[in-house]
């Protein structure tokens, strides 16, 4: 029993249709805007789970290891595996979500490179600024010459 899937060319959704006979003749409409103007997507072979199967295969330790968590990459790779097997629970624009925040945090990580540094500012100090004045060396403040 083949599935077909369609990309509807209004909405941009994903339909799918499964078919009990391959020589089944029908209207392809998209699902989500009844359109009509739909190109047929070349699908990867599908095994059916349920939810609490592809959730235990993400929380699978040995499918972890390669996952750090203190590496921004790291997350946002297993993030977008997460979302391709939530599949469209997730929404359209999940994968672009994690890269606007990887792009973020590697800004973030850029401004933090030199934590300790002061930024520039417009006037400088020179040495002869910090060196004490001539008829000052001598007296301190507040300290009257006889």
């Amino acid at each position: 029993m083949p599935i077909y899937e369609y990309r509807c060319r209004q909405c941009g959704q994903k339909s799918s249709f499964l078919l009990l006979s391959v020589k089944s003749q029908f209207e392809a409409r998209c699902q989500h805007c009844g359109g009509t103007d739909l190109v047929r997507l070349i699908s990867r072979v599908a095994i059916l789970r349920s939810e609490e199967q592809r959730l235990e295969s993400l929380a699978d330790p040995s499918k972890l290891g390669d996952l750090d968590e203190n590496d921004p990459e790291s997350l946002a790779r297993w993030m977008k595996k997460f979302g391709r097997e939530m599949g469209d629970e997730l929404g359209p624009d999940f994968n672009e979500e994690i890269d606007r925040a990887m792009a973020e945090a590697e800004k973030a990580e850029g401004d933090e490179e030199f934590p300790g540094e002061e930024p520039e500012s417009s006037f400088s100090t020179s040495e002869s600024d910090l060196a004490p004045d001539d008829d000052q060396s001598e007296t301190g403040p507040g300290d009257d010459e006889v």
